[in-house]
């Protein structure tokens, strides 16, 4: 085990780290970034959280002795009515959501064709740029639905891109730097949201209650089994959640 004992640390970068366990007591971590970290069953006690922006995936969050999740639930639903429809239980709720979905996309499209090549290109705050939003979703429905659940073992278009931490290799590589126009990303996407359209106008019940047949190759998600349910849950949460950071950076960019 290393030790850090009255150690100046500031600026330091640690990616990729293993810090499962670690005991933190009189640290500074003021002005520190974190991102894609595990947090889970992380206990604090006697911290200063003050102007802290938090964004992921709440659960459990006890603050006090008390859990924040339902209000922030709450009040995430309140500011986005359609949100409670990414929460399907049937296949008709599936196939509403992402029609619910398909509609505020269009708007954000449409939005995104008043910006120049290069702010599409923009990262903005360290954050993906739109065109990159894009690339990753293709990925993402690759992954989850053409890949885990309809077997596909090498799903990817070159300009699919995975999320920072994924392991890539000779047998899955993509054009990670490539610079693709807004068109060429559309088109990309048309034929990606095609074949979840598809899939989910022919979802019945036994469908969504079955469990994937593990794909057996390099690539994401790893050889496992899944429920359908939780691969479509994650293609609607993707395109929820992505949704609201490209529209939380257009903001931005607007501002400018």
């Amino acid at each position: 085990m290393t030790e850090f004992v009255d150690a100046d640390l500031s600026g330091a970068r640690f990616e990729n780290v293993e810090l499962n366990g670690a005991d933190f007591h009189g640290v500074q971590l003021s002005d520190a970034r974190f991102r894609s970290v595990d947090f889970s069953r992380v206990e604090m006690r006697g911290v200063d959280l003050i102007d802290v922006d938090i964004s992921g995936e709440v659960e459990n969050l006890v603050i006090n002795g008390v859990d924040v999740t339902p209000l922030i639930e709450s009040e995430l639903d309140r500011r986005h009515p359609d949100r409670v429809k990414m929460r399907p239980t049937d296949p008709d709720g599936f196939r509403e959501a992402w029609h619910v979905l398909d509609r505020l996309w269009g708007g954000t499209i449409d939005r995104a064709r008043r910006f120049t090549p290069d702010q599409l290109r923009e990262s903005v705050n360290g954050e993906w740029s739109f065109i990159d939003t894009l690339r990753h979703l293709s990925f993402a429905t690759d992954s989850w639905v053409r890949r885990a659940i309809l077997g596909e073992p090498s799903p990817w278009d070159a300009l699919g891109l995975p999320f920072a931490e994924f392991r890539d290799g000779p047998a899955f590589s993509r054009a990670i730097d490539a610079r693709p126009s807004l068109d060429e990303v559309l088109a990309l996407r048309r034929d990606r949201t095609s074949t979840v359209r598809d899939f989910l106008e022919h979802l019945t019940s036994e469908t969504l209650e079955s469990f994937t047949t593990p794909v057996v190759a390099p690539g994401w998600p790893p050889p496992e089994s899944f429920p359908v349910r939780k691969c479509l849950r994650i293609v609607l949460n993707e395109e929820w959640q992505h949704r609201l950071y490209a529209e939380r950076d257009f903001d931005i960019l607007d501002d400018r």
